[in-house]
């Protein structure tokens, strides 16, 4: 490495983008165009970056594994900032593994700690823990120690361990003090307020209050029978029923949950559910078979009682019935999740981490961008959806793979 190429490493270690970039702003040798392409990077000229470290992969030669390698990471970052999850991890593996063979610990490290953000973002809690686990017991650099605890705080807060989650915070503000960025530094303070933030609503008995995420733990830890609306399902005395892909007979344990301990007449639940104003007796036939399924899928947690008018629903002695809403309610309400991290998202990111169609994203997208909540820049295939973090809640709950029975 020459004068000039070393000069700008070392301005990029310290975070001095403008003096690295004077030093290989007009040379097109490979080694250069990958520190230009992480200059841009840091600049935040993301798509850029990705042109340029493209450019520098391929200057380089076959043989050059390491500088291949390197190159991979970087443009495995500024995928991951771009929410561009499409695709193989296979690459970023290869490359990680590469980068130990050959003693680059750093830039090993740096690609597991991406692949951990990355099956984090797609609910791959597993896989994310694992990649973590390279880092443990690692010496690292400040900002990639400060990073590392960020995403163990993130992996935790989703599994509701929050003292985990809060021990985690804690090292990640120390390390980010030392690294001195700034940036850094404000990514972790928002990530403290986040967990501070109300996370849910629960409703029982007409009355409702609000839950931050140790409030969530302390609730599901609980003997209390909960009705979770923010993963739909029943967690109870430790068991959770998933009710994702049963909507209806979720909905209704929905409204009998919010009415317990007394019932729900036959009328109210059909206009409430079925969303119809006048009932009549195919209706109520309907009702009769969702309840049938409803009754089968809580099969030993709760049971659904017939009353004169309507149904209600019957816990086990001394047992308690809640709700758990959601912070914003509506079907768009997942995506809002995601959103809110103030990234911007294409629609088949979004679609990719919810596991769910780019279609269904697209309609929840229009309604949100009605209401003024989104809103898109580009055009085509460059098009991205950004939305403010949603002011007073944190949406971690609504995340994909966010509850320890998942």
């Amino acid at each position: 490495m020459d004068s000039l190429l070393a000069a700008a490493a070392r301005a990029l270690a310290a975070g001095d983008v403008l003096t690295a970039l004077g030093n290989v702003a007009l040379r097109t040798d490979p080694p250069a165009l990958a520190l230009r392409g992480v200059a841009m990077a840091q600049l935040g000229e993301l798509e850029r970056a990705r042109e340029l470290l493209r450019l520098a992969w391929r200057g380089f030669g076959p043989d050059e594994v390491l500088a291949r390698a390197r190159c991979v990471v970087a443009e495995a970052e500024v995928a991951l900032a771009l929410r561009d999850l499409a695709g193989s991890s296979a690459a970023l593996l290869t490359a990680a593994t590469a980068l130990e063979a050959r003693v680059d610990p750093h830039n090993a490290l740096q690609a597991w700690l991406i692949l951990a953000r990355r099956w984090l973002l797609l609910g791959r809690r597993q896989e994310a823990t694992e990649a973590l686990a390279h880092l443990q017991g690692r010496a690292l650099t400040p900002a990639l120690a400060a990073m590392a605890a960020l995403t163990d705080a993130a992996l935790a807060a989703h599994a509701l361990q929050m003292a985990r989650a809060t021990a985690a915070l804690k090292d990640a503000t120390a390390a980010a003090q030392v690294s001195g960025i700034g940036a850094l530094q404000a990514e972790v303070a928002q990530a403290r307020q986040q967990l501070a933030r109300p996370a849910a609503r629960r409703t029982d008995g007409g009355a409702e209050h609000l839950l931050d995420l140790a409030a969530v733990q302390q609730l599901l830890a609980s003997p209390c029978c909960v009705i979770d609306g923010c993963r739909r399902g029943v967690w109870a005395r430790g068991q959770w029923r998933s009710l994702a892909r049963r909507p209806l007979p979720f909905a209704l344990l929905r409204a009998l949950g919010q009415a317990w301990p007394g019932g729900v007449d036959r009328d109210q639940l059909i206009a409430q559910v079925f969303r119809l104003r006048h009932a009549d007796e195919t209706h109520r036939a309907r009702l009769r078979v969702d309840i049938g399924r409803a009754r089968a899928l809580v099969q030993g947690l709760l049971q659904i009682e017939a009353t004169a008018t309507g149904y209600r629903l019957q816990a086990a002695p001394g047992q308690d019935v809640a709700v758990l809403a959601p912070p914003i309610d509506g079907e768009q309400a997942a995506v809002a999740a995601l959103l809110a991290d103030g990234a911007a998202w294409s629609t088949s990111a979004l679609a990719l981490a919810l596991g769910t169609s780019q279609r269904t994203v697209q309609r929840a997208l229009a309604a949100l961008e009605d209401t003024g909540q989104v809103r898109a820049h580009g055009r085509g295939r460059t098009q991205r959806w950004l939305a403010a973090p949603l002011a007073g809640f944190t949406t971690i709950l609504l995340l994909p793979g966010s509850l320890p029975g998942d």
